[in-house]
This record gives C-alpha cells, sequence and structure tokens, in this order.
C-alpha cells in the first residue's frame, strides 16, 4: 500500500527534482493517512494543484525573465543597489549561461512537477479516486488534464528540446525523447482530447483549460512547429485560429491597459489566465524586481521594490516605438517619477541619492547601469496599497494574440494584404489618428527597425550581422504589442534573429543557444540525461 511518503518519493524521481539519493526505500509512514484511505471530495480541489503549478514560473528566476531577458527586449544589469547575484542574470543577456545556472533549474523543476501533477490527476480521475461531478462527464476532466499537461511539455520542448516524456506516475527513471517526440506527443495529446473539451467560457472554466484555450495553445505548436521539427505548419496554425475566432467568443478591448489591470479576470480579450491573488494565490511579482525602492510612495504599497530594481527595456527595443503608440507609455515607466499625490518627487537613493528619480531610456551596456537608468515595467498594474504578490492574471493567451497568430500565417503564405488588415485592426486601439493604425504588407514583410548592434558607453559600436530580417516588420508588431507576456524568446527564435544578431552587450554564441541545457542537478540524479 502506497503512503503520502512513497508518492512524495515518486515525485522527488522526476528528473532534476531529486539531486541525490540513497539506496535505502524502505517506507516509513509518519501518518495513518495514506494514498488509499485519503478521500477527494471535490475534483476542481484535486485539479487545482496543476493550475497552481503554473504560478510558480513567474518569479525573476525562472520562465518568466528566461523568456524576456535572453531575448532583444529586457535586460537584467547590475547597479549600485546590488543585482549581479554571481553573473546569473547578465549570463541570460550574453547568451553564456550554463548547466549551473539556476534560473534553468528553477524552471526545469516547476514544469516537470506540473507533469507529475497533471500524470497523478489524470490517473485518480480515470480510477475513480478523485469523484466526477453530478452532470460533467470523467472524460471532459480528463481531457482538461491531458491539455494542461500538454502545457508543461510545451514549454518543456519549447525551452529545452530533448527531454523524458513521462505519462505515468511511476517511478522508473526516465530515458530522453527527442524534441520531435515531444512534439507530436502534444499535438496527438491535445486533438485526442479538444471533442471532450467545454466550449463554455466564464466564471466555471476561468483560468482552466476550455476548448477555446487548447486550440490557442496548439495554434502557438503550430505556429512554432518549423522550430522544433523542421516543417512549417501555417495551415494547421490558421486552422486553430480561425477556429476561435468564429466562436465568437472572445473580442479585443476598447484600451489595450484594461487587459492588465488589477481586476482582469472579466476580460472579454484573455482566451487563458493564470490566475494570481495576493492573499490566496500568489507568485506574480513583476513590480519587486523592475521597480526601484522609492516607487513604494507612487502607490503607498504595503512592501518595498528590491534595491534600485533590474528588469529593464533594451534602449535598442524601445527606440523601434512610433512615439504615437500608447503602448509605449502603457508598457514603460519613463521619465521623471512621484508619490502618490502626483507633484512630489521621488528621490534616488544610490548614484543618485537625494535627486529627482527620472527614468531615462539609454543604457550604457547590458551589465552595469545607474540606478535611474532604464525604462521599467508599465503594464501590470500596480494598485494603490499593493502587497508583495500582485493580483493582477496573468494572460497567457489572449484574443490579440490569435488575431497576429493568423496574420502571420496569411503573411507567410502570400496573402501579406490580408495580414496588414488584421494587424491595423490590432493597432487601432493604440492609436489617436486612424491613420497612424494603418500598416501596410510591405511594411510586415520589409526589414525591422530594431538597429542591431553591439552597444559600448551608449553607443553601438559593432553592427555585427546586418542583414535583412525577413517579415521583421511583423516581428516588431509583436514585439510592441507583447512586451513583457513572455513572448520575444520564442518570437526571436522563429524569425532567425536570436542567434544572428547583436544587441547591447550580447553577441551571437552560436545556433545551439536555441534551446537550454538540461540543468546539472537533474543529470547528476538522472544519468539516462547525459
Amino acid at each position: 500500500m502506497k503512503s503520502i511518503k512513497q508518492y512524495l518519493l515518486a515525485l522527488a524521481i522526476v528528473p532534476g527534482i531529486l539531486s541525490a539519493c540513497n539506496s535505502d526505500l524502505d517506507e516509513i509512514v509518519y501518518s495513518d493517512v495514506t494514498e488509499q484511505s485519503y478521500t477527494y471530495e471535490s475534483a476542481t480541489a484535486a485539479m487545482g494543484i496543476v493550475y497552481a503549478n503554473m504560478r510558480t514560473l513567474f518569479g525573476h528566476t525562472n520562465f518568466y525573465m528566461i523568456q524576456e531577458t535572453t531575448s532583444d527586449e529586457l535586460v537584467m544589469p547590475a547597479n549600485p543597489s546590488g543585482w549581479d547575484d554571481g553573473g546569473i542574470y547578465k549570463r541570460m543577456h550574453l547568451h553564456t549561461w550554463n548547466s549551473e545556472n539556476p534560473q534553468l533549474l528553477n524552471m526545469w523543476n516547476a514544469l516537470y512537477r506540473g507533469v507529475t501533477n497533471s500524470n497523478r490527476i489524470i490517473e485518480q480521475l480515470q480510477s475513480g479516486k478523485v469523484p466526477t461531478p453530478a452532470g460533467i462527464s470523467q472524460a471532459s476532466l480528463v481531457a482538461e488534464m491531458r491539455a494542461a499537461r500538454a502545457f508543461f511539455y510545451w514549454l518543456i520542448c519549447d525551452n529545452f528540446g530533448d527531454a523524458p516524456l513521462v505519462t505515468t506516475t511511476a517511478t522508473v527513471l526516465p530515458d530522453k525523447a527527442s524534441r520531435r517526440q515531444l512534439y507530436d506527443f502534444i499535438v496527438s495529446e491535445l486533438t485526442a482530447a479538444m471533442p471532450s473539451l467545454s466550449e463554455e467560457t466564464g466564471t466555471r472554466l476561468y483560468g482552466r483549460f476550455n476548448k477555446w484555450a487548447a486550440k490557442a495553445l496548439l495554434a502557438n505548436i503550430y505556429l512554432n512547429a518549423q522550430v522544433y521539427t523542421g516543417t512549417a505548419k501555417w495551415q494547421d496554425c490558421l486552422r486553430e485560429c480561425n477556429d476561435i475566432i468564429s466562436a465568437n467568443k472572445y473580442s479585443l478591448e476598447a484600451a489595450y491597459r484594461n487587459v492588465f489591470v488589477t481586476q482582469n479576470d472579466h476580460s472579454p480579450e484573455i482566451v487563458f489566465a493564470i490566475p494570481f491573488d495576493e492573499n490566496r494565490g500568489g507568485g506574480f511579482f513583476v513590480d519587486m524586481f523592475s521597480w526601484h525602492a522609492a516607487l513604494r510612495d507612487k502607490r503607498a504599497m504595503q512592501v518595498t521594490p528590491w534595491g534600485s530594481g533590474s528588469a529593464m527595456g533594451v534602449s535598442q527595443f524601445i527606440d523601434t516605438y512610433d512615439p504615437a503608440d500608447k503602448r509605449l507609455a502603457d508598457t514603460w515607466l519613463m521619465g521623471p517619477q512621484f508619490a502618490l499625490d502626483g507633484v512630489t518627487p521621488l528621490k534616488g537613493s544610490y548614484d543618485r541619492a537625494g535627486q529627482n528619480l527620472i527614468f531615462t531610456k539609454d543604457l550604457p551596456d547590458g551589465l552595469f547601469t545607474g540606478e535611474s537608468e532604464g525604462y521599467r515595467q508599465n503594464k501590470f498594474e500596480i494598485k494603490t496599497g499593493a502587497r508583495f504578490d500582485l493580483g493582477n492574471d496573468f494572460p497567457f493567451f489572449r484574443y490579440a494574440q490569435v488575431l497576429m497568430m493568423k496574420a502571420e500565417c496569411l503573411m507567410r503564405t502570400g496573402d501579406a494584404a490580408g495580414a496588414a488588415q488584421i494587424v491595423s485592426e490590432v493597432r487601432r486601439r493604440n492609436f489617436t489618428d486612424p491613420a497612424k493604425a494603418v500598416v501596410t504588407a510591405a511594411a510586415l514583410t520589409g526589414n525591422t527597425r530594431y538597429r542591431y548592434g553591439y552597444v559600448e558607453k551608449y553607443v553601438v559600436t559593432d553592427r555585427g550581422n546586418t542583414d535583412v530580417v525577413p517579415y521583421g516588420g511583423f516581428m516588431d508588431e509583436l514585439g510592441w504589442e507583447f512586451a513583457w507576456e513572455a513572448q520575444r524568446r520564442r518570437d526571436n527564435i522563429r524569425f532567425g534573429v536570436f542567434t544572428q544578431k547583436s544587441w547591447l552587450s550580447h553577441k551571437p554564441q552560436g545556433s545551439g543557444r536555441t534551446v537550454f541545457m538540461i540543468p546539472q542537478a537533474a543529470v547528476n540524479s538522472n544519468p539516462k540525461l547525459q
């Protein structure tokens, strides 16, 4: 009979979660509660652990900032308040990370915890251990958990390439599967689960995988299929996007900022959210590692952001914006900073001690900045009286992304004019002058506005690779719409920029950098991962 103790041991054997073990596997039962004797009263409560795992991805040393700071959008340099931490952040920017970088282990563990919990809940649903509520089929709950497991495996496939494929709670150390095998598994799982998934939207399935969230996930997988397998799947991606659009379940917010306010759980634009709550569901605290400590008074916060903050925009990325684009101010905190009264200037504490705090755009490099250099996060609302954990739900998939995926598929299959119409629709809410919102096919298919190159003392000193970026104008559009939303690394890879271009202190480090190596702690616990 398996006890809770045994089950925890099984969890530990998942790659990377156990870094050392001994041969004494004799069971010691510390409680009379065992797996067989524990009774689940609610399927949704049992399934909640799978979704709770998703909240662990959004710290400054996990999935979220890995996606942003390895890209040409964000950087986390050291500054007079600290933020060197043994060089772990600068290595992400420089693309010189190694298997000991804690960010990789944190991401690996978080994703495989999600897989492990999904496997367990699927088995318990199928065996009847987790009861099926009246009016809901067991098949629909199993399908939901299969979709959630596919979500975790997508992020594993995207970030690590070859990795273990585990679908049961068996504790045998797994071999690595190829990236193609992971891709095929994800697609087959979602395809099989789709007919049983609910088409319902609204409160009951908010933050859970319904059919439309699963289709958004599948569309993302097809969008990047050429990266994962070498074979493009534009028509497949287009089909999934069209299904979501024709369902007429979602729509664009009238105002861009409304998607990211503290109470954004009723946004018609959000297709799949990872819900956060300052009291009951923490894990989202982007202000703590982007905002300066003085900004505590800007929102009368109950906590103080760390030092002078670190996560900031790469100045070359900021330079690509049209000044008339409202997303510039809606995404980036810039210029003079004031207390909650809007009048009292906030002051620096380090290299600008006692001076007015004014965030400036240009960075000397990506390694060390002054305390007020770099535009900071302004996309997710920091409410007055904010605590450490924010209550903004993270819109992992939103309707604007569905539209932009469709536009990219059209563009890459020869209908750039159709793509331009869709992109103009997404842009419209962000320009006072309607004419400025209109984008042309030539602009989308032409080169990027990004002025790539290596920066020293605020100046580009080495342009590096100057080749035209195919569809670079469309990549720019993705950057302006989805900054701070954990998408830029994927976009940089898909558009051929990630391993070719230089930006700030980053220079290309080889094609192998499109995936991360398996953390050394995971290899130590399972030699099959070597």
